[in-house]
């Protein structure tokens, strides 16, 4: 059965993993570089399927809008899906799934390279050595070894973090409605309340999804708690951290140093080139002022691996609606007609 796909927000590595994983004989594609809304969602006539990432903005208007073209099948080339209205797809009768796992050591590995950037403040030097400027004056760090360090979320790339982590002679504590009680018991991890974690913890690190409990976690309250000269650290979602409050905690010397991979108003912002243009966000430029932040544009995922993960599931995804074939186990967040 021949079907159309069409694929918002694409880069070329997106473009060049799906094709790898089914190339144009297999499925027909239509790649835009744009995200889809309901602004765009017209875009999509003539196909059975879209395709999105994690900035597209999937409401109820674009969802009817896709219903009423047909469109079948929702597939998120991501894991989180707070940015898709999941009742509505069903009410539109659309299918919506996911990616449920990909290499969780590609935003592990991130998490700790941020860490150790941070506090090695090798991204100092490295400007430093450029400009042939030797001095070795305000770089001094601290060992890792013997620290504390408090995970946030304790699924399959927290435990990757936590692992690492470990493997630097770090006590570990967690923090997880769910625990996962046999790997904290082999690894040595102990699980502790949320207040006890940000009080004992020299370095955070968040992996938590973004739900409407867990929206702002991290907030003035939670800020106050910590130790000063924490390490906090985020490539989760960016609504788990009240920006402002953050801030506020950066201009009073609280914190040791924050690296974000994700941030509250990235979208617009990361993925894009904005060299050159003025960056209207004034609480994304003021974090850009701080020494003690490091910021990446949501690339913790962007491993050759991780890529790779996350096209095979997608088109796997988008195969089963052709062939009408059951769905990845653990992707469908919506079943639709398509899925029953």
């Amino acid at each position: 059965m021949e079907m159309l796909t069409a694929v918002y927000d694409t880069k070329p590595y997106d473009r060049e993993q799906l094709l790898a994983a089914a190339p144009r004989e297999t499925l027909q594609w239509q790649f835009w570089d744009f995200r889809l809304s309901t602004d765009t969602a017209r875009t999509a006539r003539g196909a059975q399927a879209v395709c999105v990432f994690v900035n597209d903005a999937v409401d109820r208007p674009c969802l009817q809008t896709l219903g009423e073209l047909g469109v079948k099948l929702l597939a998120l080339r991501c894991t989180g899906h707070n940015n898709v209205d999941l009742p509505a797809a069903a009410e539109a009768g659309i299918t919506v799934t996911r990616v449920p796992a990909y290499s969780p050591y590609a935003v592990a590995e991130h998490a700790v390279a941020l860490l150790m950037t941070l506090n090695r403040k090798i991204h100092r030097a490295f400007n430093r050595v450029r400009e042939q400027n030797f001095s070795l004056s305000g770089l001094v760090g601290t060992d890792l070894h013997g620290k504390t360090a408090g995970i946030f979320g304790t699924g399959k790339i927290g435990r990757a973090t936590a692992q690492i982590l470990h493997g630097f002679g770090m006590r570990i504590l967690a923090f997880d409605t769910f625990p996962a009680s046999e790997w904290a018991r082999q690894l040595g991890v102990e699980y502790v309340d949320a207040r006890t974690l940000a009080r004992e913890s020299d370095v955070i690190s968040l992996h938590i999804p973004l739900t409407p409990e867990t929206r702002h976690i991290i907030r003035g309250e939670t800020l106050e708690l910590m130790k000063p000269g924490v390490f906090l650290i985020n490539v989760s979602r960016g609504r788990l951290i009240d920006t402002t409050a953050l801030i506020a905690a950066l201009k009073a010397d609280k914190l040791g140093g924050v690296a974000l991979d994700v941030y509250e108003e990235e979208e617009g912002v990361f993925f894009e080139d904005l060299s050159g243009q003025v960056l209207h966000d004034d609480e994304l430029a003021r974090l850009l002022t701080f020494p003690k932040v490091l910021v990446t544009a949501h690339q913790a995922f962007l491993t050759r691996e991780a890529l790779g993960d996350i096209a095979r599931t997608t088109v796997a995804n988008l195969e089963a609606l052709a062939a009408a074939r059951p769905f990845v186990d653990g992707s469908v967040l919506t079943a639709g007609p398509a899925a029953r």
